[in-house]
C-alpha cells in the first residue's frame, strides 16, 4: 500500500508547490527533505521557553546556532576602508544577553540599516548564524533574526504559546523559516498512517501518530513533548527492528548444507597440536558456532570480542570444522596487511596441517591460500585453481575474493573480519559463490554495547568473547601532555629506549603519512571548514615520515627504526612486518594500518602521537597491539590539547579503563546522535531522530521482542499496511535485503 498521498506529496513540483519553490529547493538540497512526510518527520532539536534564554556562555564554535536573547546595546561605528575611503564605511555592533553570557552581533555596509532601526535595547528576538571568534570574543556576523513581539498575532500564532521549537537548520534556511514551513503542512499530519499495531500502541499507552506529530511541532507544555518523543522513539525502534526481523526470518527460510566435523579429522589434529588450552569463553563460543554449522539453515553469527581475546583462533576452528565436513572456508579481511597477517598466523598455527598435497603435509592436511589484488599473475592463477578444484580448503583474502573470476569447489563458510569496513553488498557477493547459501561468521574487535548490537546487527545471533587468554599481560595507559609538560614527552622516548634495551620492541603511531599526496590533500582541506580543535591547533597532524626521521636523528638515535603505511608497495609492507615480527626492527613508526590483527608478542610499548585525532574505539584497538606476550604492555597517548578540552577528557577515559565495552559506550555518548546508524541503514532515507541508542536501551529491547512476534505471525505484514508503508519509507524496497551494518 502506498503512502497516504497527502504525506507523499512533494514539497516542490512543477505546477504547484506546497512551499515556495526557493524554500523547497533548499530543503531538498541541504536537509534531504523532499515530501510533506519528510518535513513532518524533521523534528525540533530542542525548545526555547519565552521566559528562559539559551546559554550564550556555552555556544559551540563554528556551528550554525539559533539563540533567543535580548538586545543589551547597539552602536553604529563609521570607519575608512578600501571600499569606503572617506570614512563612510559603517559597522553596527549589537550586544545581546541571556543572563548567562553576552554575545556580539556585527552587521556591515548597507546591511546595517534594518537592524539599526529594529534591534533597539530591550528588544527580544531569535538570532541565527555561525559562531566565530573576533578579538578573542564570540560573535555572529550578519545573523538572520526574527523579532519576538508579544503583540504580533502572526508571531504568537506561529510559535504557538510558550515553547519555541528550534529545528536542525542550515546557513541557507533558519530554524524559524523551517518552523513556518512545518506549520503550513501540519494539518496533513491527521492523515498519517500509524505503523504501530493498535494492540501494541494501546498496550503501551502511546499516543496516536497524528497526535504525536502535532505535539512535537506545536507543544503547549513539556508533557506534550514527552508524550510525542515517547511515541516517536517507539516508531523508530520498532520499524527498524521489524526490518531486521524480516531479514532474519528470510534467512532462516534458506537451505544450507549442515557441516559436522569428522570425529578424528583436521579439527582434532589441530586441537592436539595447540600449545595451550582454550579459555572457557572460547570453548563456549565454539560450541555455539558448531551447533549452528550443524543445522540446515545458514548460520548468521556475530563474534565480538575484546582486543586480543582470541577471536581468530575461534574462527579458524570453525573453518577447520567445515573443511573436515568436505567444504571450503573463506576469510575476508579489510586490508592487504591484515590478510597477509592472518595468512601467516593461520599457517603458523596449523604447521604441517596447512601443507595439504605437499611433501611433509600431515594426513588430514589442507591447503591455505592467500588471494589479494596485488599478487603476481602466476601466484594468483595457482590460487584460483586451488579454489576451483577444492585443493585449498581455506582461502584468506581482501575484496579480491569477491571478483567474478573467483570460483569455489564448495564454499561452506564465510568469515568476515572487521565487519564495519564491509558493506552487506560485498558480504552477499561472497556468499553468492556457494552452491547453497554458506554459513556466515562476522567478527569485530570493536566491542559493541548490547543496544547497538541489537540496532545495527539485529539480524545476527551474537557471541561475546570477553575473557583474555592466560599469559596475556595488563596494559598501563598514560596521557602525555606534550604542550603543558614537554619533559613528559622526553621521558616517553626514554621509556621506549628502556624497553628496547630489555629486548622488546615499540610502535609509534601517527595520524598521517606525510608524503606529497598527503600534503595535497591537506592543502585542499585547508579551504574547508575546520573544527574548533583544528582552529586551536593550526598545524597539520603529525606524519609518519617526519616523525620517523626526527626520532632516528634525535631521541631514538642508534635504534633500528622503520616505517609502515598504507601507500607502500604490498611486498615492501609485508617485508617490513616480517622484519618487525622477527625482532630485527626495534621501533615501527606506522599509521593505523596496524590497528587490527597485527600480532607481535615482543612489542611492549606504543606511543600514539596526536592521540586526540583518533576516536576512542580506535585508540583501544591500537593499544591492543601491545601486551600480547608475557611482558606488561605500556601505551602512551601524546597530545597537545589543553587539559579542559573535550579531547583530553576522551583520552583520560581511554587511559582509565581497559574495558572495551565501557569505552564503546563513552565513544557513542560523545559522538553526535545519528552517527551510530550513519552507515547502518544503507538505502534508508532517515537516520535516528529521537531514538538515542544508549539511553533508550529498554525501548530497543522491547521493540525487538514485539517486532519478532509480529514478523513470526505475519512475515509479509499483510495485516499491517501502516507498518508496511513505514518500512518502505525507511528502506528503498529493492535494498531492504541490504540493510547495511555499521
Amino acid at each position: 500500500m502506498d503512502l497516504v498521498p497527502a504525506l507523499q506529496e512533494p514539497l516542490k513540483q512543477p505546477l504547484k508547490s506546497v512551499l515556495g519553490p526557493a524554500t523547497a529547493k533548499v530543503m531538498a538540497e541541504h536537509l534531504g527533505l523532499h515530501t510533506v512526510g519528510d518535513l513532518l518527520h524533521h523534528y525540533p532539536r530542542r525548545y526555547e521557553e519565552r521566559g528562559q534564554l539559551t546559554q550564550l556562555a556555552e555556544l559551540p564554535m563554528d556551528e550554525h546556532v539559533t539563540v533567543v536573547a535580548q538586545v543589551a546595546d547597539a552602536r553604529l561605528h563609521t570607519f575608512a576602508s578600501a571600499k569606503a575611503p572617506r570614512g563612510k564605511g559603517q559597522r553596527l555592533e549589537v550586544t545581546i544577553t541571556d543572563g548567562s553570557g553576552r554575545l556580539q552581533l556585527v552587521f556591515f555596509g548597507n546591511g546595517v540599516h534594518k537592524p539599526h532601526k529594529e534591534l533597539l535595547p530591550g528588544t527580544r528576538a531569535m538570532f541565527a548564524g555561525k559562531v566565530s571568534v573576533f578579538n578573542r570574543r564570540l560573535q555572529l556576523a550578519h545573523p538572520a533574526y526574527e523579532l519576538l513581539r508579544g503583540d504580533s498575532e502572526e508571531t504568537v500564532e506561529s510559535w504557538a504559546g510558550a515553547l519555541i521549537p528550534i529545528y536542525p537548520a542550515t546557513a541557507k534556511l533558519e530554524s524559524w523559516k523551517i518552523g513556518k514551513a512545518v506549520q503550513t503542512v501540519l494539518p496533513t499530519a491527521q492523515e498519517a498512517l500509524d505503523p504501530l499495531p493498535p494492540s501494541l500502541r494501546e498496550g503501551r499507552g502511546l499516543v496516536p501518530l497524528p497526535e504525536a506529530l502535532l505535539k512535537i511541532h506545536r507543544p503547549h507544555t513539556k508533557a506534550d513533548i514527552a508524550d510525542a518523543r515517547a511515541r516517536l522513539k517507539w516508531d523508530e525502534a520498532f520499524v527498524l527492528q521489524v526490518a531486521l526481523a524480516r531479514r532474519r526470518h528470510a534467512d532462516t527460510q534458506l537451505p544450507a548444507v549442515p557441516r559436522r566435523p569428522e570425529p578424528d579429522g583436521l579439527l582434532t589434529a589441530f586441537d592436539d597440536r595447540l600449545p595451550f588450552t582454550l579459555t572457557e569463553g572460547q570453548r563456549k563460543v565454539s560450541k555455539e558456532i558448531f551447533d549452528d554449522l550443524a543445522t540446515e539453515h545458514p548460520m548468521h553469527r556475530l563474534l565480538q570480542g575484546e582486543v586480543g581475546s582470541g577471536k581468530t583462533l575461534v574462527a579458524l576452528r570453525a573453518m577447520l570444522a567445515v573443511v573436515d565436513a568436505g567444504g571450503q572456508a573463506a576469510m575476508l579481511a579489510p586490508t592487504e596487511v591484515l590478510a597477509q597477517q592472518h595468512h601467516r598466523s593461520i599457517t603458523e598455527m596449523m604447521g604441517e596441517l596447512a601443507e595439504g598435497g605437499m611433501l611433509g603435509g600431515a594426513e588430514h592436511a589442507t591447503k591455505v591460500v592467500l588471494l589479494t589484488g596485488s599478487m603476481g599473475a602466476a601466484a594468483r592463477r595457482q590460487a584460483l585453481l586451488d579454489l576451483v578444484t577444492g585443493e585449498a580448503g581455506i582461502v584468506i583474502g581482501t575484496h579480491a575474493l569477491i571478483e567474478d573470476k573467483v570460483q569455489f569447489h564448495d564454499l561452506g563458510l564465510v568469515v568476515v573480519d572487521e565487519q564495519h569496513r564491509f558493506g552487506v553488498e560485498q558480504r552477499d557477493a561472497l556468499r553468492g559463490k556457494g552452491k547453497q547459501p554458506p554459513h556466515l561468521l562476522v567478527m569485530t574487535a570493536t566491542p559493541i554495547p548490547r543496544t547497538v548490537a541489537m540496532t545495527v546487527f539485529g539480524d545476527l545471533e551474537t557471541s561475546v568473547l570477553d575473557q583474555l587468554p592466560a599469559g596475556r599481560s595488563p596494559i598501563a595507559s598514560h596521557v602525555v601532555p606534550a604542550a603543558d609538560k614537554p619533559h613528559f614527552l622526553a621521558r616517553a622516548w626514554e621509556r621506549v629506549r628502556e624497553e628496547v634495551a630489555n629486548g622488546h620492541q615499540a610502535y609509534v603511531v601517527c595520524p598521517r603519512i606525510g608524503d606529497d599526496i598527503d600534503e595535497a590533500a591537506d592543502a585542499k582541506k585547508a579551504g574547508q571548514k575546520k573544527s574548533p580543535e583544528d582552529e586551536a591547533e593550526k598545524r597539520p597532524p603529525l606524519a609518519v615520515l617526519d616523525i620517523a626521521d626526527q626520532l632516528g636523528r634525535g631521541p631514538l638515535q642508534g635504534l633500528k627504526v622503520e616505517v609502515l603505511h598504507g601507500r607502500m608497495n604490498p611486498d615492501d609492507k609485508d617485508a617490513v612486518m616480517r622484519r618487525f615480527a622477527a625482532g630485527e626492527t626495534d621501533v615501527l613508526v606506522a599509521t593505523t594500518v596496524i590497528e587490527v590483527g597485527v600480532n607481535v608478542p615482543n612489542a611492549t610499548v606504543m606511543v600514539i602521537m596526536d592521540a586526540d585525532r583518533f576516536g576512542v574505539s580506535q585508540l583501544h584497538q591500537l593499544r591492543g597491539r601491545v601486551g600480547r606476550g608475557s611482558a606488561p604492555g605500556l601505551c602512551l597517548l601524546v597530545t597537545e590539547m589543553p587539559e579542559a578540552s573535550a579531547a583530553r577528557q576522551r583520552l583520560n577515559a581511554v587511559a582509565a579503563t581497559l574495558d572495551g565495552f565501557e569505552l564503546s559506550r563513552i565513544d557513542l555518548e560523545q559522538r553526535r546522535e545519528g552517527d551510530v546508524l550513519g552507515q547502518a541503514q544503507s538505502g534508508a532515507r532517515s537516520s535516528l531522530r529521537v531514538l538515542a541508542v544508549i539511553e533508550d536501551e529498554e525501548v530497543i529491547a522491547e521493540a525487538r521482542q514485539e517486532a519478532m512476534a509480529v514478523v513470526a505471525a505475519d512475515p509479509e505484514l499483510e495485516q499491517l499496511p501502516g507498518l508496511r508503508t513505514a518500512l518502505d519509507s525507511l528502506l528503498d524496497e529493492e535494498r531492504e535485503q541490504y540493510l547495511e551494518k555499521g
